[in-house]
């Protein structure tokens, strides 16, 4: 009997084919521990787990954990867990982590942006691959200038270096989403840029793309406010035109303009 996937979940689960690939893009090494987000029936789970030493499978819905573990190796351990509520500090235990996983639609920034802050906590997480949808990818991939460049392009590459290892149509899953999916692939490295206050950098930039179309000088008024400090000022210390909007700048530019506010 087929494992139904569940709406509420958000599941759609890879056809082994398409895993076969996604495999073949991770290249699991013998001596590699991995994080599985989302193992659904395992289908990604076993293909891993006979490549790579160890795989912990987090998954929220106990009708898959109860579907794998008859067929579970036994370098495989099943988590019912949230990954959103799991601690991956502690589950990294100190050693390298690789993290690989089909993630639902409506969890997948928050899932990017938990391992990004578990990697700055000091986990050692080195890479993630994963799937998402293409639009995600997209805003992630995105440069200055372009209007998917924003908050999670942003945030992402402060932390990491990122590329698109292949688009997935799909008929690659059942049942087959509405829309196209992308591999991804993150590898955690320490920020390019220097970023002293990195709480206020980020509120920083949340703030400015919520009014992304405005001039800088607008946009920053909200944030600067907070902060007793006058936009224009800012702007003029970090050399920064003012007529200029947020999509513009480039992360370096971001970083110095952070450093014009004073931190609480």
């Amino acid at each position: 009997m087929k494992t139904r996937a569940k709406k509420r979940y958000g599941q759609h689960f890879l056809e082994p084919a398409w895993a076969d690939k996604l495999v073949a893009a991770i290249a699991p090494g013998p001596g590699d521990r991995f994080l599985e987000v989302g193992p659904g029936p395992g289908v990604l789970t076993l293909r891993l787990a006979s490549k790579a030493a160890h795989v912990t499978a987090v998954e929220i819905d106990r009708a898959m954990i109860d579907t794998l573990e008859p067929k579970r190796p036994p370098n495989v351990t099943l988590l019912h867990a949230d990954v959103l509520h799991v601690d991956l500090a502690e589950l990294a235990g100190g050693q390298p982590l690789r993290v690989a996983g089909n993630l639902p639609y409506n969890i997948s920034s928050p899932v990017l942006f938990a391992l990004i802050e578990a990697f700055k906590q000091g986990a050692s997480v080195t890479d993630a691959t994963v799937m998402v949808q293409r639009e995600v990818a997209e805003r992630i991939l995105a440069g200055p200038g372009g209007r998917e460049y924003g908050v999670l392009s942003i945030l992402i590459r402060l932390h990491a270096d990122v590329r698109q290892v292949r688009v997935l149509p799909p008929g690659a899953f059942r049942p087959p989403p509405k829309v196209q999916s992308a591999v991804i692939q993150l590898r955690f490295r320490p920020p390019t840029v220097r970023v002293p206050d990195p709480p206020l950098f980020e509120a920083m930039v949340r703030s400015m793309f919520t009014q992304r179309r405005k001039t800088l000088a607008n946009a920053l008024r909200g944030f600067a406010g907070d902060r007793g400090t006058d936009p224009a000022a800012a702007l003029s210390a970090a050399a920064i035109d003012p007529r200029r909007r947020p999509e513009t700048l480039q992360l370096i530019e971001l970083a110095r303009l952070a450093e014009s506010f004073p931190s609480r």
